[in-house]
Parts: C-alpha cells; structure tokens; sequence
C-alpha cells in the first residue's frame, strides 16, 4: 500500500510540475520579445551620434520606456489639425 501511494504522489508531483511549466510559457515567450526590443533600443541609441554622450543609465532608461510604451513627445499636442 505504501508503494501505490508513494506513485500516486509522484504521478501528482509530476502533473502539477508540468502544468506549472505550461502556464510559464506565454511569460518567457512576453520576456525574450521585451529583452529583445531593450537590446535593438539600445542598440539603436548608440547608433546615433545625438545621443552618444548619454550616459548607460540614461540610454537604458529610455530603452524601458520605449519596449514598456511610453510615449515621448517634445510639446503636448493641445489641440487637432483640422483638414
């Protein structure tokens, strides 16, 4: 009896291990596209000589604000152009 319920155990361990490794699919799939984009952001702000004179921390934090969305703009846009 004791053996039947050692693998009923493990046969558990085994299914909950493997759900848990399923579900953490789409999370590493969404972390390789974000540590993509910070890598070309990146690399893109060294490429330009503009922006050369950043320091590391000032170019990475930008790079997180470009691949989490934020949006920067010189001017508010206050009002529409109308055709």
């Amino acid at each position: 009896m004791g053996a039947s319920l050692q693998k009923a155990f493990l046969g558990v361990l085994a299914l909950g291990v493997s759900c848990i490794a399923i579900e953490l699919i789409p999370v590493s799939r969404r972390a390789a596209y974000w540590n993509n984009c910070f890598d070309s952001t990146v690399n893109w702000i060294n490429e330009k000589p503009d922006l050369k004179q950043w320091n590391k921390k000032a170019k990475e934090s930008l790079a997180v604000g470009v691949c989490n969305g934020a949006v920067y703009e010189p001017k508010l846009k206050t009002t529409e152009k109308t055709p």
